[in-house]
């Protein structure tokens, strides 16, 4: 293979791609990076430099970067088998895998539909709900209801279940209506008190249970990121709130669809966010880190119950009519299967609490700083929020781009970070060593100071 110059690299980057969520006419002509090597907790770029990974590959990297083990398993697989459909076929290591996740999953959920992104997996967890309801004799439930501030994801399903006007306005001719639902966790709400209370996630509640009363009769289903809202801001629900919503579903007839995309397998802290308050949804969308940050690949889980409501004569047309060309990918689920075998020798759950607990020491150190209005964590998540003013939580404009300003500074510091508007996001892999962890906090805290000083 031809090693092309850091120059070459820019160049054939600029003029032939075009990057996701980036405004292309201020990346053109940029010094950007240019990754070539992983290693650990680190990318490494073409001229050499390291960075400490501080978004995880985009919220996906588990066990580091180039991992010997999940390497060899995919390797092994290659030698083996590259794909082999799903329509009309099986293949072990798609089967294997679906026993695994049922096995490490919330009771209940017993079956695994494959997909290849967390976009892919919710819009199959809304049409496999819409679908449910009709073939019970629940024709008029064809709604959904979700949360304000939320996101799951970019086809036009998984938008308009979603609730992030920056990312959603421009498609409103092309989504379907939804009942929203107030976030669990309005932070930029003047209502501060009962916000640090608690009290905010209950008026929240009340909320939804008068939204959902009202609608009942045409609910289908209700989505929802538990424990935390990933791209609204890094939004931490209160204790308890899945399980009243768990409820609250139950109560009026209405499918439960678990995003947890982001917050699965081991980020919060627990292998899966609905574990922590014993919840099992009827329906679960997974991703990200189901392949340990490799390969392309996702899974939603449901139950017996939902299952079962596909079931019928050939003729009865109740087939659930939904597939991807690259369906459980055997190559993909090699490195599923790899990566919880990591859990399991690396004793990965095990060692997250002191990591918790030094990240939740770390943000809390950042409040004491001018501009930082807020901290969220859930698990290896946190969330830093900067403000203009402190007293008032007055947000910086969007176009002084203050929060991209704090992760540029932050290569400075040996870090890649990408933000959310004005609120930094800590999300590293959760191999990450306690030294290293020290490090990125350092350097985030001192690109924080330098930018709003």
């Amino acid at each position: 293979m031809v090693e092309l110059d850091t120059q070459t690299l820019r160049q054939y980057d600029s003029d032939y791609v075009w990057h996701p969520f980036t405004q292309m006419s201020e990346w053109e002509g940029a010094e950007n990076l240019v990754i070539t090597r992983g290693e650990g907790s680190f990318v490494i770029d073409s001229d050499g430099n390291r960075y400490l990974d501080g978004v995880a590959a985009m919220w996906t990297n588990v066990h580091g970067h180039c991992r010997a083990e999940i390497n060899d398993a995919i390797k092994a697989q290659v030698d083996r088998l590259e794909h082999s459909t799903l329509l009309g076929l099986g293949n072990d290591r798609a089967a294997l895998l679906a026993k695994r996740l049922v096995e490490i999953a919330p009771p209940g959920l017993c079956k695994v539909f494959y997909s290849d992104n967390g976009s892919t997996a919710v819009e199959i967890g809304v049409k496999m709900a819409f679908q449910y309801q009709r073939q019970v004799g629940r024709g008029e439930k064809t709604k959904f209801i979700c949360f304000d501030n939320s996101y799951h994801g970019d086809t036009v399903g998984a938008m308009s279940v979603g609730g992030i006007d920056i990312y959603h306005a421009v498609y409103s001719p092309l989504l379907f209506p939804t009942v929203k639902a107030p976030s669990p966790y309005c932070y930029r709400c003047s209502l501060s008190a009962e916000r640090d209370s608690g009290s905010c996630g209950m008026l929240c509640l009340k909320e939804l249970e008068r939204l959902m009363a009202l609608h009942a009769h045409e609910l289908a289903g209700l989505v929802i990121e538990p424990n935390l809202q990933g791209a609204g801001g890094m939004i931490v629900q209160p204790p308890g709130f899945v399980k009243r919503v768990r409820e609250l579903c139950d109560r009026f007839g209405v499918l439960m669809i678990a995003d947890e995309v982001a917050v699965g397998f081991g980020r919060t802290g627990a292998m899966f966010a609905c574990g922590k308050e014993g919840v099992t949804p009827d329906i679960m969308a997974l991703s990200k880190g189901i392949s340990g940050g490799y390969l392309p690949l996702a899974a939603t889980l449901t139950t017996r119950k939902v299952y079962d409501a596909f079931l019928g004569a050939y003729g009865e047309l109740k087939t659930f009519f939904h597939g991807h060309t690259f369906t459980g990918n055997p190559i993909a689920c090699a490195a599923a299967l790899a990566s919880l075998d990591l859990f399991a020798s690396d004793r990965l759950l095990e060692s997250l609490p002191p990591k918790i607990a030094y990240l939740r020491d770390r943000l809390q150190g950042l409040l004491e700083l001018p501009h930082v209005g807020d901290v969220r964590q859930e698990g290896m998540i946190g969330g830093i929020e900067l403000v203009l003013d402190k007293p008032s939580r007055a947000p910086y404009p969007w176009e002084e781009r203050v929060g991209v300003r704090v992760c540029l500074e932050a290569r400075k510091h040996g870090l890649f970070l990408r933000p959310l508007g004005n609120t930094i996001v800590i999300f590293p892999p959760l191999s990450v060593s306690l030294a290293e962890l020290g490090l990125l906090m350092d350097g985030v805290e001192a690109s924080i100071g330098a930018v709003t000083a």
